[in-house]
C-alpha cells in the first residue's frame, strides 16, 4: 500500500516535504546576522508562519534562542501545534500569536522572517509599505528583516511544472497573470502513485513584486541596507546551488529565486 494517497495523506505534511527547507532558512539568516553584528542572534520571530516550521527549527539550535510564530490562519496554527510543537526542545521558548501580522510590533526582534513569498499577498504599494514600517518598529536597533522572493520569465506564464518525490508528485500551478498588474493565481497539486491527487491544496493571489520594487520600500521606511541574495548556478546540474551570495547584477535566467535582507542600525 503507498504511503500517501489522497485519502491520507496531509497537505500540511506534503507541503513542509516539498516546498520548505528551514535548515537551509536557518543556515542563512544566523549568518546574515554574525556577519553583519558579529553576534549570534537570540529573538526570531516568523511572520505568516503557518506550521511554524522555521522558529522550531530556530529554538532547537541553541537553549538560548526565542522564537514569535505569527499566522492569521487558526487552523494551520492548531495543525502545527499538534504536529510540530512536539518536536521543540524547549517549548517554553516559542510564542505562537494567530493574529494579523501588522498587529504584532512586540516585543524587540533580532530577526524577522517573511517566507515563502507571503508577503505578495499585499498587492498594493502603500500596504506592502505599511507591513514594512511595522516590521521595522518590531526589531532591534541592530536587527534584520529576512525575505524571500522569485520571479524570471517563466514566472509569468501559465505552466504546471512537476517535482517527482519518492511518495508523492508536488506540482506548481501558474495560472492567470496580468502584465499589466503583476498579479498572478498560483496553486498547489498532489498527485500519489496510486493515481488519486489534491487539487489546490493551497491557492495564492499574489502581485508578483520585483526585487528592486522590495529593495527601494526597505530603504524608504529606514533601513539602513537592502541587499538582494542572489543563487549562485551549478553548470553541470543545470540548476541553482542553493549558495546566495549579495548581488548588484545578474544574469537574466527564465526562473529564479532569492532572498532580500534589510539591516536595522
Amino acid at each position: 500500500m503507498p504511503k500517501f494517497t489522497a485519502k491520507t495523506a496531509c497537505k500540511h505534511t506534503l507541503y513542509e516535504k516539498s516546498v520548505q527547507c528551514v535548515g537551509a532558512d536557518i543556515d542563512f539568516v544566523i549568518r546574515i546576522f554574525k556577519n553583519e553584528f558579529s553576534r549570534q542572534p537570540r529573538i526570531l520571530k516568523e511572520d505568516f508562519c503557518g506550521t511554524f516550521s522555521a522558529a522550531i527549527e530556530f529554538i532547537n539550535r541553541n537553549r538560548q534562542n526565542f522564537a514569535i510564530a505569527v499566522d492569521l490562519d487558526k487552523d494551520v496554527l492548531t495543525w502545527g501545534k499538534q504536529h510540530n510543537l512536539p518536536q521543540a526542545k524547549r517549548k517554553e521558548n516559542i510564542t505562537i500569536i494567530n493574529d494579523d501580522v501588522n498587529n504584532v510590533t512586540e516585543p524587540k526582534i533580532d530577526i524577522i522572517m517573511s517566507m515563502n513569498f507571503s508577503y505578495f499577498i499585499f498587492k498594493k504599494r502603500e500596504e506592502l509599505k505599511q507591513y514594512f514600517k511595522n516590521v521595522f518598529t518590531s526589531l532591534k536597533t541592530e536587527g534584520a528583516f529576512v525575505l524571500d522572493i522569485y520571479g524570471g520569465s517563466e514566472a509569468q506564464e501559465q505552466q504546471e511544472e512537476k517535482t517527482e518525490f519518492d511518495d508523492f508528485t508536488y506540482v506548481w500551478d501558474q495560472g492567470d497573470f496580468n502584465p499589466i498588474t503583476n498579479e498572478v493565481k498560483n496553486h498547489i497539486h498532489f498527485e500519489f502513485p496510486d493515481g488519486s491527487k489534491i487539487k489546490k491544496a493551497f491557492s495564492y493571489d499574489w502581485r508578483l513584486w520585483t526585487p528592486q520594487e522590495i529593495v527601494e520600500l526597505l530603504q524608504e521606511v529606514g533601513f539602513a541596507t537592502a541587499d538582494v541574495y542572489w543563487e549562485g548556478w551549478d553548470e553541470e546540474e543545470e540548476t541553482g546551488n542553493g549558495i546566495f551570495r549579495k548581488r548588484k547584477k545578474a544574469e537574466s535566467i527564465a526562473g529564479w529565486i532569492a532572498y532580500i535582507v534589510g539591516i536595522k542600525k
